[in-house]
């Protein structure tokens, strides 16, 4: 099967992550990048129709959501939900997130974690959704 991606870079998210000492720096912004990996037939398209492609707006749509639903210790915590809200989506083979958030120290830098979920491991989040 021939893999094509779809991706999503520097989505500023609407969100609020980490518990910050008096004094200390508090990231002004929090970014997203996402691929999805994703069945080329659903790019190489015959017909220009909105049926033969990946529509990824209800899932961004639920990522903003995800985002701004609560306040996050971590960045992790918010990633894994990311996670599992893409393995709801079949279409998806296997992904890579990154989430950073900046700046890190006098007005600079940036922090952030990448993970590479691989199809395996959205089919254990798509079992365990399906038996909950």
């Amino acid at each position: 099967m021939a893999l094509a991606s779809i991706e999503l870079r520097d989505l500023k998210l609407q969100t609020q992550i980490g518990t910050y000492a008096p004094g200390a720096i508090i990231p002004k912004e929090h970014l997203l990048d996402l691929t999805l990996w994703i069945d080329a037939k659903l790019v190489l398209i015959a017909e220009d129709v909105m049926e033969n492609v990946f529509d990824y707006d209800p899932l961004i749509i639920e990522i903003d959501r995800l985002a701004g639903d609560c306040h996050y210790e971590s960045q992790e915590r918010l990633m894994t939900r990311i996670i599992e809200a893409c393995a709801k989506y079949s279409e998806i083979k296997a992904m890579d997130i990154g989430l950073r958030k900046f700046p890190v120290r006098a007005g600079s830098g940036s922090l952030g974690v990448r993970l590479s979920v691989d199809s395996l491991t959205l089919n254990t989040y798509r079992a365990s959704s399906t038996s909950a």
